[in-house]
């Protein structure tokens, strides 16, 4: 395998794990994911007044939505928006600029390609790293919300039962659930708490996440809120919808495996091919590695069996 592929392969990792290390280094252990403690109470537990913790986290939830104007930007702030990613519009872009130099340096020193390939390829890692980061913290964050929420709703359910008002039982949540969805229903009851409307505090959620199921919580309290009702009993049968559609993405996602890892094996293939050849003969591609073309067909290869994953997931992207 070709050592400068093998470096670029590197130099990408690692400004991945450079751009997770600098956001938990910032904003520390409370802000992972994979936090035990919800990052609100945390935040709280170290004497930071209530109100500033509510507007940081609305900040932090919503500066991402007003910067979709900034250009290019916009193909980002969608994902960082339901990430909630704590960084800055203009943190992300400084950030992009300062990895494509650190990637630019690793190539010009563990390369012996141009200078206009180690440009565009530390511009592409710079950017794809950042994007790549973004990308996955959404999709873990936004899939940890959808696990959580039926449970939550039972856990509303309950306290409803038992004479709590539905504030209280939104309090209750953002206690005992643990995050993301307890920093998100902390931040509700915190502003409900100021004086706004609950069911638009969850429409507003809704929408940020895009989350249909969030978005069937909402029109079903706002509904309670006009025209009364009893709130647990809807909630209960919101629970069991929301349930029954949960088994229902995994049996597509079950259903549609098989292309996934069909897309993943024609894209992996290749790969696979190209190691085992070098493995058996390792002058196989002597005569060509030299040609001043070799690195950028390499990286047209990769694009293309990129370009094989990405019609493959939407082709099995089925909606439900």
């Amino acid at each position: 395998m070709s050592t400068e592929l093998l470096i670029y392969g590197l130099i990408f990792a690692a400004v991945l794990v450079l751009v997770e290390g600098a956001y938990l280094t910032v904003f520390g252990k409370s802000i992972s994911l994979n936090n035990k403690v919800s990052r609100r109470l945390e935040m709280l537990d170290k004497g930071a007044a209530r109100q500033d913790v509510l507007e940081q986290l609305r900040k932090e939830m919503a500066q991402h939505s007003k910067s979709r104007s900034i250009p290019l930007y916009s193909l980002l702030a969608e994902k960082a928006q339901k990430a909630a990613i704590a960084f800055s519009p203009q943190q992300l872009i400084m950030m992009m600029v300062v990895l494509s130099g650190v990637a630019f340096v690793g190539m010009t020193i563990g390369t012996q390609a141009g200078m206009l390939t180690n440009v565009l390829m530390s511009a592409a890692v710079g950017i794809g790293a950042v994007y790549t980061w973004v990308s996955m913290k959404a999709g873990k964050r936004v899939s940890m919300i959808e696990e959580q929420l039926p449970d939550a709703i039972e856990l509303m359910v309950r306290s409803l039962r038992v004479g709590h008002p539905f504030s209280s039982a939104i309090q209750i949540v953002a206690k005992e659930t643990p995050d993301p969805l307890a920093t998100e229903f902390g931040v509700i009851a915190d502003e409900s708490a100021y004086g706004r409307d609950v069911g638009e505090a969850l429409k507003d959620m809704a929408e940020r996440l895009d989350m249909q199921d969030m978005r069937f919580l909402a029109v079903a309290v706002t509904i309670q809120q006009q025209s009364g009702g009893n709130l647990a009993e809807i909630l209960a049968g919101l629970s069991k919808v929301i349930r029954a559609r949960f088994r229902l993405f995994r049996r597509v996602k079950a259903i549609t495996a098989e292309a996934k890892w069909s897309g993943k094996f024609l894209s992996g293939f290749p790969v696979a091919a190209l190691i085992f050849i070098n493995l058996s003969d390792p002058h196989y591609y002597d005569e060509v590695k030299t040609h001043p073309w070799f690195v950028m067909g390499c990286i047209a290869v990769g694009l293309f069996l990129a370009a094989n994953l990405i019609v493959m997931r939407i082709l099995t992207n089925i909606k439900v």
